[in-house]
């Protein structure tokens, strides 16, 4: 499908969602409303200004961490991928989380007495000139029952880019969260099928941004699966720093 005529058929799904809402007697917003589920490139560059900056030493802090692979860690890694390795690229979205990614995150273990990682969980950033709101697939956030401050965020658990561009919707949840955190960069991760990339949001200044894409990482491969893991590891041990020197 083109984007021409896919943006017609948005055009044309928000104009019933009016007309549905206006029958039922709902208040129906003026000011746009963006899905993080639908949100593509052009979007972000319409309401902000934002680009990709090319810089991997962006990330040598968070790759180059110390956090140590045991070798119990190594071995549950490894029995993961003698489990699961195979099927990755043909798993379907619900099959990917609950086969792999949430046994790797269940070994990362993000739920702390001050945080936890959310699922499917609602975020709104709303301003004078549009909305962004929608689940995100994945977020960690203070909170116990219910979300309230996000820290990370990992976007799109499909198995290739043809269902849809993660990317664009992990930078719109980023915005959301460093706005409404009024943090000046904030971590995320978007997942296609095997592959996961890493990205850091920085704020320059109002509606102004920049971000950097890490290389690839193939979660088939155990070398890339440890350093995926470090990776995850790291920013739950970098959560707890912040919020201690929050409080």
């Amino acid at each position: 499908m083109s984007e021409e005529i896919e943006l017609k058929l948005l055009k044309k799904i928000e104009e019933l969602e009016r007309e549905i809402k206006s029958l039922k007697g709902e208040e129906i917003s003026l000011v746009p409303t963006y899905q993080f589920s639908k949100i593509r490139d052009v979007d972000l560059e319409n309401l902000f200004d934002i680009y990709q900056k090319i810089d991997r030493k962006r990330f040598n802090d968070w790759f180059e961490n110390n956090i140590n692979i045991t070798t119990k860690d190594e071995l549950y890694l490894s029995d993961l991928l003698e489990q699961e390795g195979d099927y990755i690229s043909f798993y379907s979205e619900e099959d990917l989380k609950m086969r792999f990614l949430s046994l790797l995150f269940r070994k990362v273990d993000f739920k702390t007495e001050k945080f936890r990682d959310f699922y499917n969980e609602k975020l709104v950033y709303k301003t004078e000139k549009f909305i962004l709101s929608g689940e995100v697939d994945f977020v960690v956030s203070t909170g116990l029952r219910i979300a309230k401050k996000p820290y990370f965020f990992i976007q799109e658990f499909k198995r290739s880019e043809e269902y849809s561009n993660p990317r664009p919707q992990l930078l719109a949840e980023l915005v959301s969260a460093i706005e409404l955190n009024n943090f000046t960069s904030i971590r995320g991760a978007y997942i296609t099928g095997a592959i996961w990339n890493f990205v850091i949001l920085e704020k320059l200044q109002k509606d102004k941004y920049q971000y950097f894409v890490s290389t690839n990482f193939d979660s088939t491969k155990l070398e890339d699966l440890k350093q995926i893991y470090k990776n995850l590891f790291f920013v739950k041990e970098e959560i707890i720093k912040m919020i201690k020197e929050e409080l």
